[in-house]
Formats: structure tokens, sequence, C-alpha cells
């Protein structure tokens, strides 16, 4: 019988700029008890990433463009937070009252380019944006998790993100490493025989949603997650395989 287990180590500091998050990660572990095993995933959100890289912005700063002005007029949102998106996109996407939907410099679909004041902590004219590269925060964090734990990890770097045609958010990964982000069904028989042609699994994102069930979205204050039991093989790489090439893209 296969199982998935999932933990939420707690007592996590609040996260500065500046802290080492992979010593504050091990910390955690060892005072929850917990023992990683070979395989095991840790998924971090995004935030404390942010926040221990510096990724935080403020507010009071930042000088609006014309352009994001021109935003803020039709959105009805801050000028100076107008600006930190634009200044984290390749392209504003869609617009209305109260709602920008951006593609982030790294390839990324959301609200905002990921600019989001929630759980900053550093007063209320502070944002943060999501991490410079996501991958090789989440390889830094990986090789200090390895070397100090004596076992093969991988780590996804996960946030909240909103979706085209349904309601509600829900985890995807943003970087990762250890771990192969997709995982191919293409070749396989499924129970009657037939041989699967297209089945892909973005199992980085699957992941990531999972661990957001236990990281919540408010004052849970548990950002990171260890996995057992996923479908896991050692992969080197990171988690832009998760973009759509535009080329293949149905909806833009």
């Amino acid at each position: 019988m296969r199982t998935l287990t999932a933990w939420a180590p707690e007592g996590c500091p609040d996260i500065r700029p500046g802290m080492d998050l992979s010593r504050v990660i091990l910390d955690l572990v060892r005072r929850n008890n917990l023992t990683p095993e070979d395989l095991d995933v840790f998924v971090i959100a995004h935030k404390v990433v942010s926040k221990s890289e510096g990724s935080v912005v403020n507010l009071d700063e930042v000088t609006p463009t014309s352009r994001g002005e021109a935003l803020a007029e039709e959105t009805g949102k801050d000028p100076r937070l107008c600006q930190v998106i634009l200044n984290e996109s390749r392209a504003i996407l869609r617009v209305r009252p109260g709602l920008i939907i951006a593609e982030h410099r790294l390839g990324f679909i959301c609200a905002n380019a990921g600019v989001d004041h929630s759980n900053v902590g550093l007063g209320p004219q502070w944002v943060a944006t999501l991490p410079a590269d996501p991958d090789r925060s989440a390889q830094a964090i990986r090789r200090a998790l390895e070397e100090a734990l004596g076992v093969r990890v991988a780590v996804i770097i996960n946030d909240s993100h909103g979706r085209a045609f349904r309601e509600g958010a829900v985890g995807v990964a943003l970087g990762s490493a250890g771990l192969a982000p997709l995982y191919s069904y293409i070749g396989k028989e499924d129970l009657y025989g037939y041989v699967l042609q297209t089945s892909v699994e973005a199992l980085a994102d699957e992941l990531a949603s999972a661990a957001s069930l236990l990281q919540g979205q408010a004052a849970e204050g548990t950002p990171v997650i260890l996995i057992r039991g996923a479908r896991v093989e050692i992969d080197a790489g990171g988690a832009k395989p998760l973009l759509r090439d535009p080329a293949r893209d149905l909806f833009r």
C-alpha cells in the first residue's frame, strides 16, 4: 500500500533579511524530533526564502514612473505598489479595477507578479517579491541540508497562484532541486493495456500544493513542510520545465 506522509514542524522564528534559512530548517527538524530519510522532500514557502534573501521592498522608497501612475489609475492600487509590480514583470497581461495579472520576469503568470504584503512583518509599507532565482535558492538549501543530514533530499520552493478557469489558489513550485519536476507516463500501460500517449504529471506542483494544505495562508507559522513517500526521481535540474513554452500556449 502506497502512502504519502507530510509533517509541518512548529516553532519557526520570524525570518528576517540575512538569516541563514538552512540553519533555521535544520533547527526546526531537530526541535520537532524529525529524522529525514533518503528521497524526502522539503517544501518551503517562498515568503521565508524571499525575506531571508532580502527580496523585500519598502514602498516609501519607491518613486512611481508615469507607467506606474497610469496602472494605479486603472486599477485603484497604490502607485508605488504598481511600480514594484512593473519592475518584477515582463508584461502586464490583464488589468481591471483591483486586479493585475502579469507575466513575471521568470515566466510565471500570476496576480501582481507575485508582489505581496502578507506575512512580511517589517511594517505596513513593506512588500515581498518572489525570490530572485528560486531554482538557485532551492539548490543552495538542498546542498546545506544534505551536508548536515547525510541523506539525499529534494527541495521545492512554493507559492500559491490562482488559476485562469477555476476559483481559488493552489500551491505551485517556483523553484526546485533534487527531483525531476515532471513525471512522464508516456509509453506506460493503463489497467487495460492502453499505452499512454500524452500523460505527464506536474509532480513538483502537486507536492507544492499538498504542502500548502499544511502551510496555510494566514497565521499558521509553518512555512517548512517535510514530505515522505513521493515518487521522486533524482534530478539536478530545477522547476523551469514546468513553464509551458509560449509557442505551445493556446491561451495567450
